[in-house]
Formats: structure tokens, sequence, C-alpha cells
């Protein structure tokens, strides 16, 4: 392999096809399901579903055979197969639904709004995750430019992801005789601590949360008469919160929501915290003088990866400040989001966290918690020694830097699901969500210069993939 010229193509295809595709796929307010439920009905979904698939037929890949699946009653999917020189496949997976627009955009950028500010491209979807199907493409089409031999390739790029992937469970039961048993698997849909370096997942965390609401009257009254005969349902509803966490620290100490972390991923982490020193925490864009909930930094790591943490989202029954009058309420809903450790079961801890939320509620008001999801973490099982070396290699060769290795504290159901069907596979989860990237907030952007970087380092591990052969039983 001649790694220069990897990185030229792939650097070119970037700037001359991916990047003007990029473009205007920001434009379309795909939304996932969740987030507009009359996505069939907008249009929206199928205009990217379109566009990507036009962008993929044109791809000048050997044997390349593209399908736009579509079971009744879910969001579509790109199904694309690369035969390659045969063999239990690669699978390479993103997906192209966004996240809702998100309010805070600064001065001259927007979610539908596509933006260049040196190297960065602005916009939802730009890195999460509208990136992977060129990245997926251009890494197989540079392998075959310099005749590398790899092996068979299956990508998928679902749209629900945002969503919880809702549909693609189906869609692998309906595809897994053309799919095969994979023996690796490349997620393209996860993060990196810097913009130095490949970075490899090694874990994700769990989702469960619903609607939380309390009630004490059937209308509101005046506080002056009511105040200090009839609860506050805002009061009632911190009570039932703390219930939860520790209102001083955030710690979640329900055992029911907590794992052993295995000493590997905290080994990890104090590996990791000196090479992102305070970057772990000044990547966010803190208030005043907020300080970061602790001044570890192998801490910080571990508790955003291996630690469940409550998150209130979206509040409910109470006026604007400026249309609230002097009325007690007669009810308060909490969006309550709850992240658990990866290797908790996330069924059972819903069902642990309706019941603690609901039982001997105070003053006997009227709670209810109304579950909305239950998504599973993922633990990656160790890398084989001829992964270890491929990732390691990609990155010194194209970064000048070694790999890095860490935990994420986001979700992605999809990778629970799979390693469960799919227990012998290898896992490469990596992506481009690096300081600043922001996913799911305003300013969302995607860093050029990294994703081309990690686009030849995909090239590479999948050329790895093939040269290892046999040895990947071992």
């Amino acid at each position: 392999m001649n790694h220069t010229h990897i990185q030229q193509f792939c650097a070119k295809e970037w700037d001359q096809s991916a990047l003007p595709q990029l473009v205007d796929y920001i434009r379309i307010p795909n939304k996932s399901p969740a987030f507009d439920p009359d996505w069939e009905k907008h249009g929206h979904m199928e205009k990217a579903v379109r566009q990507f698939e036009a962008w993929c037929r044109r791809q000048r890949i050997d044997g390349l055979a593209v399908d736009v699946v579509r079971l009744p009653g879910r969001t579509p999917l790109i199904y694309m197969d690369v035969p390659g020189t045969g063999g239990d496949p690669i699978l390479l997976y993103g997906h192209l639904d966004k996240q809702p627009e998100m309010t805070g955009w600064r001065a001259g950028l927007g979610p539908w709004e596509p933006v260049v500010e040196g190297d960065k491209l602005y916009g939802r979807g730009s890195a999460d995750d509208g990136y992977a199907t060129f990245c997926a493409l251009i890494a197989i089409r540079a392998l075959q430019e310099q005749k590398i031999p790899h092996r068979r390739c299956v990508v998928l790029i679902e749209a629900s992801e945002e969503s919880g992937s809702p549909d693609l469970p189906a869609y692998i039961d309906a595809l897994s005789d053309r799919i095969g048993t994979p023996e690796l698997v490349i997620c393209l849909d996860s993060g990196c601590g810097n913009y130095d370096q490949l970075w490899s997942t090694t874990s994700l965390r769990g989702l469960i949360g619903g609607t939380l609401r309390v009630d004490v009257l059937n209308e509101g009254v005046h506080s002056g008469d009511a105040g200090g005969v009839v609860p506050s349902s805002f009061r009632i509803l911190r009570q039932l919160l703390d219930r939860i966490d520790d209102p001083e620290t955030g710690l979640v100490h329900d055992a029911r929501f907590n794992v052993a972390i295995p000493e590997e991923r905290a080994k990890q982490a104090r590996q990791v915290a000196p090479v992102l020193g305070e970057t772990l925490f000044r990547r966010f864009p803190f208030a005043g003088s907020t300080q970061p909930a602790t001044n570890q930094l192998h801490e910080l790591i571990l508790n955003r990866t291996w630690r469940p943490v409550l998150e209130i989202t979206g509040i409910g029954g109470a006026p604007a400040p400026l249309d609230a009058g002097n009325v007690l309420r007669p009810c308060t809903e909490a969006k309550v989001s709850l992240r658990v450790p990866p290797t908790c079961d996330a069924e059972t801890a819903v069902k642990a966290l309706q019941s603690l939320l609901e039982k001997d509620p105070p003053n006997g008001a009227k709670v209810s918690f109304k579950p909305d999801w239950a998504a599973p973490g993922w633990h990656a099982p160790p890398m084989q020694p001829w992964l270890e070396r491929a990732v390691d290699d990609a990155s010194t060769r194209f970064f000048g830097k070694p790999a890095l290795h860490m935990g994420e504290g986001a979700t992605i159901p999809f990778m629970g699901m799979l390693g469960g069907k799919f227990p012998k596979a290898q896992f490469l989860i990596t992506g481009v969500l690096g300081p600043g990237a922001n996913a799911h907030g305003p300013n969302e952007f995607l860093h050029v210069p990294y994703v081309k970087k990690l686009t030849a380092s995909v090239a590479s591990v999948i050329a790895a993939h093939a040269e290892a052969g046999g040895k990947r039983r071992q």
C-alpha cells in the first residue's frame, strides 16, 4: 500500500465529491421520526435517501450493489454490498437521520444552512452522521484505485438512529441472509478525544428515560391563597428527582444503576487523561465561572463513560417567566434522561426507575412516570492483535501519533444489538465528534482535515483485515 497515495486520494475525493454533497444534505431538515412523526408526509427523509443513493451509484467501485430497502411503516435503509475477494464481510455502519434544530446557534450559523469556516463545515448532520456514507465508500474506492485486495464489505445506512434505532432490528433480521456473519464491524458514528490521532471507542453508555409528572390540583389557584396549604408540584418533583441523584454532587448511588468499572477501562482512562488534559472540560461552553464536576481528569472520563448521570432535558406545566402570574400551578412534568453504564441492563433499569419515582409519593400527590425508551449500552470485546496493530499503524501513518482508546458517554443502540447478534465479531467504533463538534446542540460542525485522515485510516484497516486472513481466528 502506498499510504501517501491513499491519503491524497481520500483528500481529493472529499474536496471534489463528498463535501459538496454534504453541503446539500445539511439543507435538508430530515429530522428523525421521534422529532418529526410526519416524516413520511413531509418527504425530507426521502429526499436525503435519494441524494445519498444517487451519489453512491455514481462511485466507480467494482461490483458495488446499491439497494434502498423499505419495510412497511419504517424509515428506509440504504444497503450496499461490495464483493471484494469474498468471505465473511466487514460491516460498515452509519445513519442519515438528524437531531432537531436546537436553539443557540451563533450569528451567521443555523441548522439547515451549511457554512464553511476554515477547516470546519457547520450544519446539522455534518458530523452526526452524514459523513459516514462518504467515508465508507471513499475508503473502499481508495483501495480499489491501488488494486489493494479487500474482503467483502457491506455498508448499512439507516434513518432512525437518532430515535433509538427502532427500525434497525427489523432490517437486520430481514437482511440477515444477505449480510452473513461479519468478522469486523466498523461503526462511523462515534467520537474522538482530539483531532490529532485515531480514536477507538471501547464502550457506550445505555440510556433510559421518560416523562415524570406531578399533579396536585385540577386547576391553578392564587398562590397567596393556596401557598402553604397546597404543596407545590415543583417541590415534590424536586424530592422525587433527589431519589435518583445527590443534589450536591450529582452522583447516582443506587446500585441498580451502577456496575463495577473494569480495571482495563480504568487504566485506559488514566492513560488518556494526560493526553487530553484540560481539553476534557474546556471544550464545553461553560457559562461564567462554572467549574467541572471534579478536577481529577481520569475521574471525568469515567464519569462520562462508566457512571450513571441524570439530566432533565425538558420541563412542562410552567409558563415562560414573562407570562408567569402569581399562581400555584396544578402540575409540573419533566423529561428524565438517565445515562446508565455500558453493561447495565437497560430494560431492568427503566423498570427500577419507574418504581423509584412512583413509590410513596410525597404528600400523597398524583405521580406518574411514563417510560419512553430503554436503549442498551455496549462494551467492546478485547481487540485481537491484528486489529490493534492495524488501528495503531493507521493512526501513526496518517496522523503521526499512536491510536488511543476510550469509552464514549453517548448511546448507539445499534451496537448493543449487533454485539448480541454477532458475539464473535471484532469492532472498530470511531468517528469525528471531537472537541466543539457539538452533535445534537447548536453549532455542530465537521472537522474536515480529520475526516480525510479518518477515511484513509478506515481504508488501511480494511486492507489489514484482508492481509491478516486466517490470523484473525487465532
